[in-house]
């Protein structure tokens, strides 16, 4: 039983709590469900970026994919062998595909064609040749959030089959660039099989086409996007998931990479606020807290609902609330027409399923100071990341006054 109300005192409020035990159940539960192909797991750096989450996972054997150079250095910081790291995104500056290069990792990959002249251009002038996968966009609806759905043509990701097709023509015959991965990503928060094997049956067409013509595809990366429960969801079942892809995959010889990100940590997260005090506008009720958007914006971005815990029980009758921030928005609420109990001030409540996107996502927004990360392994608590002061806010102001 986690001693929320133990950790808010120690650590202060808002505060990040994240279970590594079930970080380390999630992992080892997805990695089992493939463990009938040669198959790794490359955690997806943007769901949860804190160092101390990167080399826990970095010491169960994952890899990293990564949208960003900085999340590329991150990984190498923690330790993930560069050998299992994949830099992914849309838009790569020159100096970014220039450094990951240098960096030696296993493969960029590719999401439009003038990406693969640039890669190919920078990989000649180091002398190098780079490792390079495309992402192929298969047309699927994920059926999930449109802001979080990246495998349908409208898009702004990845590029159609037959674009794909001659991007891998053009890099086998390049002698600067190696195509040895095709991957796909069809979207997050995923609770569906069917998705999933679509796309998977339409890349490993595409794979089996390529390795006729003897490009040697040697990884075969089926993305991320595995929901987990918030609310009332029912997640996939893993093996079902693993197998859908193996049955796409028969009679062909390549290593199965899977993206991972929320599924791995985002049940293991908790967001830690203390009520300020209460309010009511004419019939409104308002409770505001001292958590805001700015530390977790998935319910103002999204609509997202994550399930909350008020610690401090009370036998007084429940009524409609909003839970909102001090932030100076409207739209700056944690949870929405919810029944509470009355309140008072410094009450705890825990946000749930907060372990992804959270943080990451978070900013500076009325200059506010991020919150801190602790870590729970084995019921022992531990600082991952220091609460911001002041003074970390104006640090790369202040010269310039």
């Amino acid at each position: 039983m986690i001693q929320f109300k133990t950790l808010a005192e120690k650590y202060d409020t808002p505060l990040y709590v994240y279970d590594f035990n079930i970080i380390t159940e999630n992992f080892n539960n997805l990695k089992n469900a493939f463990k009938a192909r040669k198959s790794m797991l490359c955690y997806a750096v943007k769901a949860n970026s804190n160092l101390s989450v990167l080399k826990h996972l970095a010491s169960l054997g994952s890899g990293c994919d990564c949208v960003s150079i900085g999340e590329v250095n991150r990984a190498l910081l923690a330790g993930v062998d560069r050998y299992k790291i994949i830099y992914s995104g849309v838009g790569k500056r020159d100096v970014e595909i220039k450094e990951a290069l240098e960096r030696d990792i296993l493969m960029i990959n590719l999401e439009s064609e003038e990406e693969m002249y640039r890669v190919e251009q920078i990989a000649k002038d180091l002398n190098v040749t780079a490792r390079i996968s495309i992402r192929v966009n298969p047309n699927i609806d994920p059926k999930t959030h449109p802001y979080i759905s990246t495998g349908l043509h409208e898009s702004k990701f990845g590029v159609d089959l037959e674009s794909a097709k001659k991007m891998y023509l053009y890099a086998h015959k390049s002698s600067a660039l190696n195509p040895i991965g095709i991957h796909f990503h069809i979207g997050s928060q995923i609770t569906e099989t069917s998705p999933f094997k679509e796309a998977s049956v339409i890349i490993a067409d595409l794979l089996r086409s390529l390795k006729a013509i003897n490009i040697d595809i040697k990884f075969f990366d089926i993305g991320g996007g595995i929901g987990i429960k918030y609310k009332d969801e029912t997640p996939i079942l893993l093996y079902d998931y693993a197998q859908a892809i193996f049955e796409s995959l028969k009679g062909t010889d390549v290593t199965v990479l899977c993206e991972p990100g929320r599924y791995l940590v985002g049940n293991s997260g908790y967001l830690l606020t203390k009520v300020l005090y209460e309010k009511k506008n004419d019939k409104k009720r308002f409770v505001i807290i001292d958590a805001a958007m700015n530390d977790l914006i998935r319910p103002s971005l999204y609509g997202a609902y994550h399930d909350f815990e008020l610690l401090d029980t009370s036998d007084e009758a429940t009524s409609l609330v909003d839970i909102v921030g001090p932030i100076c928005e409207t739209g700056d609420f944690l949870a929405k027409d919810v029944l509470l109990p009355p309140v008072k001030h410094d009450d705890v409540i825990v946000f749930k399923s907060a372990g992804a996107y959270g943080f990451t996502m978070s900013s500076n927004y009325n200059s506010r100071p991020r919150v801190a990360e602790v870590a729970l392994i084995d019921g022992e608590d531990r600082m991952i990341r220091a609460r911001e002061s002041f003074d970390d806010l104006i640090k790369l102001e202040r010269d310039f006054l």
